[in-house]
């Protein structure tokens, strides 16, 4: 396993912000892992802040439209026969299903800053035929500052980008209790509009 981790950093090294693109895209190692290695590439001059965004958020686009297509076309019953060989199981479209239905289409959004949900979320979103567009925008507006913490936190770290689950630990909590306040708010304010 260690092997393929080096090889795999060192391909996404050799591609620059492409090789960020593409390990978002495909998903084999938690986002966190693949842009603390992009910030690492920032700090060490091999690819530009800028550019390991784009790469970055151009990836997990790419890679939550492909789980909403699958989810638009094929429903429920494909993702539990076939969806093991995307590292979905049968507890995440439970859980994503159930804050698809609770929230609507702002948890595309908030789902991003809650770990299992987050890789899950699209499933529902496709199921239920929501708009391409909207979800793009709420995918690329939750996609962005995460990018951004994350590339932060590679660059402040540099050698040491293996750390970063732990360094982010502290901040992702607040993160979420900021998201989770500003969900409800939404719910508040539209609830009392409804009446």
């Amino acid at each position: 396993m260690e092997a393929f981790l080096i090889a795999f950093f060192e391909f996404i090294a050799e591609l620059g912000a492409i090789g960020i693109a593409l390990g978002l895209m495909i998903e084999i190692i938690p986002s966190e892992l693949v842009l603390g290695f992009g910030g690492y590439l920032i700090s060490s001059g091999k690819v530009g802040f800028v550019s390991a965004t784009i790469g970055a958020v151009f990836g997990g686009t790419i890679a939550q439209l492909i789980l909403y297509w699958i989810a638009s076309y094929g429903g429920r019953p494909f993702l539990e026969k076939y969806g093991k060989y995307l590292f979905i199981r049968a507890k995440h479209l439970n859980m994503s299903e159930k804050w698809f239905r609770q929230y609507g289409p702002i948890v595309v959004f908030a789902a991003w800053f809650v770990p299992v949900i987050r890789h899950a979320i699209s499933i529902p979103a496709g199921v239920a035929k929501m708009p391409v567009a909207t979800f793009i925008f709420y995918t690329i507006a939750a996609i962005l500052p995460w990018t951004m913490i994350f590339l932060y936190l590679g660059i402040q770290l540099g050698e040491n980008w293996q750390g970063i689950t732990h360094v982010a630990q502290p901040l992702i909590l607040p993160i979420m209790i900021i998201i989770g306040l500003g969900v409800i708010s939404y719910f508040v304010i539209d609830k009392i509009r409804t009446w």
